[in-house]
This record gives C-alpha cells, structure tokens and sequence, in this order.
C-alpha cells in the first residue's frame, strides 16, 4: 500500500437492511437508518458513485470513472459549544489523478427537505477544508457535495446563501463581501427523462422507476442486484429488507447471473400473486394478500402518527409532514381501516 493510501483509506462501514415493492404509492414508517444504510450501500458501489458524479455534475461526460474513486472517510470534528463533536456525511469519495488526489466528492441523501442545509455543507466542506489547512492530509484539493432528495414533495428549502438569509434586512454592497455558497440538490423523483438518460450503471433503474412508477420495464441487464433490490424496496416504503438476499435465492437468482430489470420484476409479480392466494385461502379473503398489506400498513401508519401527536402534542400537518405525507393520505388509511 502506498503512503497516500494509507493516509487517505478509510473505508465506510456498510450493512444492508430495507425494501421493493411495485406498489410505489404506499405510505408506511420506514426506519431512517435504514434507509439510509440501504441508499449509501447502493451509492457506494464505485461504478453507481462515478455514474452519479458524471451524470449529475457533467452532463454525462465521462470525467471520472470507477477506477479513479477511492473511498475516503466519512467523518469530520468541529468544535463544539464544550468538547469536540463528530459530524458524518453519507458518503465520501477521492478521485485520483496520477497517483495523487484531484478532488473530494461528498455525497449527501435527504428524505426530507432542511431549509438550513446549506449550514450543514459549510460544517462538512469547512471540516475538510480545516484538516488540509492544519496539515492532516499530503495534499490540498477542492470539495464538491451532491445532495441526493428522495422525498416525494417537492424540494423548497434554500440553495443558496442568497436564498437563505433573503429575509434579513442587511445594509447595501454586503453581498458583494460575502461568499455565495451553493447547493447542489438533485431531486431524483422528478429527473426529467434527458437527465436520467445519462446514467449507465444500475441508477438509471432506479431514477426510471421512480419517475414511471409499476409501468416501467427494461431490458438493462442489473450488475448490483441485491442492492439494487433492497433500494427500490426502501424507496417504496418497505422497511425491512434483511430477507433480501433470501428472495433472490429462492427465485434462484444469483449475484453473477444475467438478469434483466423486466425478467427480475416479472418473478417478484409471480411470486407476489402466489403468496396472494396462500395468504388468501388462509384469511378466507378474495383479494389475498395484496389487500391485506395495505390494511396492516393503513394500521400501523394511523397509530405511528396518532402517537406522535399525542407524545409530541403535534398538529395533524405537522405529524404527516414528520412522515412525508399529506393529510389526505392519513384520511384514506383510516377510511380504508373502517371498510
């Protein structure tokens, strides 16, 4: 190993847990954690992170690739109000050039929108900024962060100072003294398609299913299939994928197998209807199964809410903003509860 690599690997822990479900509308408690366990597990594959960084920054030009991304670490220290304090960023990568480090790539996920966001990157370039000014690291080197939002409403929060402090009354000529930072947020339920067409690794799955819904079909073959999985599942509001790895062997795919996206989904909607009608004889229900997960979702999402409000004291606007839905969301759970 040479000296830059010793100095700069500090590889992200990861460990897969979340869910897949064609049913893209469904509104359930998803374990933050999790997700976002899911979301950097998928996001750290180098292929997806250098897909994401040429797509999203470069048009799709092909600036960096897989082999030019090293793994960097994920934490940086401030200094706190009485000790110093950690602060963590989802993902974090090195591109090399000539053995040397060109520039880091941060990569940050939202499932909510932060209107203060822009604070929160200043606290993570500046920690890195911070450690090459006091000498930790051999080489100096711009910051880049990408912020990806999962959130199904639309992203309003500030991305930039400008936007950010626009309601304060500050004297004439101080924005020229003031440095105008910008954040990059990528809303990727809403890529517009020419955006999603320069993807090539397995994202271009995942923006395309977001953006059409159980219609979409590919013949793209899948290179991170378990991950791929597990991602779409926690996108669509299932919370726990530990039995990810276990469904793909019972369909009897494997990792190294040529699978396309329209054959894996094809096998997940047979599988699907068959434990439909199992479950169907055993309830004595003719809808199956299909109809009694969105009960026992519409179950558990009222009382989640209906607890918040009541340990919280919250309003029912903002409960369901807590949980990224409307109230008429909330309304149809309940009304589907009563029959």
């Amino acid at each position: 190993m040479s000296d830059w690599q010793g100095a700069l690997c500090c590889e992200v822990s990861l460990c897969p847990s979340a869910a897949f479900s064609a049913e893209r509308g469904r509104v359930v408690s998803v374990s933050k954690e999790k997700k976002d366990t899911v979301e950097k597990e998928f996001e750290g594959f180098p292929d997806v992170a250098a897909d994401l960084i040429n797509a999203l920054l470069y048009q799709g030009r092909e600036v960096t690739g897989a082999d030019r991304l090293l793994a960097g670490p994920t934490e940086t220290i401030y200094q706190g109000r009485e000790r110093l304090r950690s602060q963590y960023e989802d993902l974090c990568k090195y591109e090399l050039r000539g053995g040397r480090v060109s520039a880091m790539y941060l990569i940050a996920n939202q499932s909510r929108v932060d209107g203060r966001m822009l604070l929160r990157k200043a606290g993570y370039t500046g920690g890195v900024y911070r450690e090459q000014y006091e000498g930790k690291t051999k080489e100096i080197f711009p910051v880049v962060e990408l912020v990806l939002y999962w959130g199904r409403t639309r992203w309003k929060g500030s991305r930039s100072f400008r936007e950010l402090f626009r309601k304060k009354e500050l004297p004439e000529g101080l924005w020229e003294h003031v440095d105008d930072l910008q954040l990059q947020v990528f809303e990727m339920r809403y890529l517009p398609p020419e955006v999603r067409e320069r993807f090539r690794s397995d994202m271009r799955i995942v923006v395309d299913y977001l953006a059409e819904g159980e219609s979409y079909c590919s013949d793209r073959k899948i290179v991170h299939k378990a991950a791929l999985v597990k991602l779409l599942r926690a996108l669509s509001g299932d919370g726990d994928v530990t039995d990810t790895e276990e469904e793909l062997e019972r369909l009897g795919i494997r990792e190294e197998d040529e699978v396309r996206v329209c054959e894996l989904f094809d096998q997940y909607t047979r599988k699907g209807r068959r434990e439909g009608k199992e479950e169907g004889r055993k309830e004595g229900r003719r809808e199956g199964r299909r109809e009694g997960r969105k009960e026992g979702e519409a179950r558990r999402l009222v009382e989640d809410i209906d607890k918040l409000r009541k340990n919280l004291q919250l309003s029912l606007e903002r409960a369901c903003e807590v949980f990224e839905i409307t109230t008429g969301s909330y309304e149809e759970a309940k009304k589907l509860l009563r029959g």
